[in-house]
């Protein structure tokens, strides 16, 4: 296959050539490069030589694995690269790595869609699905493949391996005939501030808090679920669970705590979106560390996601019609955040919930339209 470029107003995709081993070499010294490709650690200089030469060119010579240069269009300085590896039967793997001097700038969304448009159209490649995989954890490449369109599928068990040790992965897949665009939401997680109270994106070292407050035994009762033991490990495993739910669209995670820089004192959620309660709604979830009780922090924060919840999309919310809430009969204390955040009850469900010690209690529905004054 003779090779080609593919080009838009933003980047320039071209051959790797003999004249970029230096310039690849100093890239892949990069932390990042190393920790979610395949490239050779340490990387040499005769690495990217031999790139160039037994990679590049006859993977273009025989058609089953196409490289380019992610190129500046002004200097045709390398900013990356991009691949796509033919699996036979009309499917193609596309694989991807950025500078860090380029990323933040839509550089390989850019690279991507003309790949991908090349990879699909009748007189290009003419294949019938893309794939995409990455190492669990590398969030900024899915968020690649999910602006081109690409669909999460789940994780994979030990299915790629790097430098003779198996990881997991991730993957996606993008048919011909699909839209070119995410087909769910990708919620961030804004910063709110109110009364003493800061709503933040959990964090790796809130582990130890998070495991804190999940042993508490106030929080084992009303949060029958809870894993027991709840070990830093299991803490870790929630902090990433919520990154995925951003992801997915179906719902955006807080830690809660005291200052801009102090350390989280509960998890506030707004869980469910769109799904189970109908179009337009999510449910609200949340506990407290004990250290923080009484102190008017639950209301205060429930208060930060209503309001995130309601507002427009254009306004940085999610644009929301109907929150629900519930809790187990005798838990006064989230029924007061309830009530003072103008959620009224509309009903119970009969022996709905599993508590700490084993029984089985009531859920005391609540709920609140974006209409209803607050």
């Amino acid at each position: 296959m003779r090779p080609l470029q593919l080009q838009d107003d933003r980047v320039l995709l071209a051959l790797p050539t003999r004249d970029d081993v230096d310039r690849i070499t100093e890239l892949c010294q990069d932390e990042q490069v190393q920790r979610w490709t395949t490239v050779p650690v340490p990387y040499r200089r005769r690495d990217a030589d031999w790139f160039v030469r037994e990679v590049v060119g006859p993977g273009w010579d025989s058609g089953q694995e196409l490289s380019w240069a992610v190129r500046d269009p002004a200097d045709r300085q390398v900013l990356g690269m991009i691949g796509l590896r033919m699996e036979g039967d009309g499917s193609g793997e596309v694989g991807f790595w950025l500078a860090a001097e380029a990323r933040g700038r839509g550089l390989m969304s850019s690279a991507v869609r003309l790949v991908v448009s090349h990879g699909f159209e009748p007189g290009g490649l003419a294949l019938e699905r893309m794939l995409w995989y990455a190492h669990v954890g590398n969030w900024a490449s899915r968020r690649v493949a999910w602006r081109a369109g690409f669909r999460f599928e789940g994780t994979v068990r030990s299915h790629l391996v790097q430098r003779g040790e198996r990881r997991d992965a991730w993957v996606a897949t993008l048919m011909r005939a699909d839209p070119r665009e995410p087909s769910r939401p990708w919620f961030d997680v804004p910063i709110l501030r109110g009364d003493g109270v800061v709503l933040r994106r959990w964090l790796d070292s809130d582990a130890d808090a998070a495991a804190e407050g999940c042993n508490d035994p106030v929080t084992r009762h009303w949060l029958g679920g809870l894993p027991d033991p709840y070990t830093r490990e299991t803490a870790l495993g929630y902090i990433a669970g919520r990154e995925e739910d951003h992801a997915t669209g179906r719902g955006v995670h807080w830690a809660v705590a005291l200052s801009d820089d102090g350390p989280a004192a509960g998890s506030f959620s707004l869980m469910a979106v769109d799904d189970g309660h109908g179009p337009g709604s999510a449910e609200v979830g949340y506990w407290v560390h004990q250290s923080a009780r009484r102190t008017g922090v639950a209301t205060e924060a429930v208060r930060l996601m209503v309001g995130h919840a309601f507002a427009s999309g254009q306004a940085g919310g999610l644009g929301l019609r109907r929150l629900v809430l519930a809790h187990a009969p005798g838990n006064d204390a989230s029924a007061k955040v309830a009530l003072r955040n103008g959620f009224r009850h509309y009903g119970t469900e009969r022996a709905a919930e599993r508590l700490g010690d084993g029984s089985w209690a009531d859920l005391l529905w609540y709920d609140l339209l974006s209409t209803d004054p607050r």
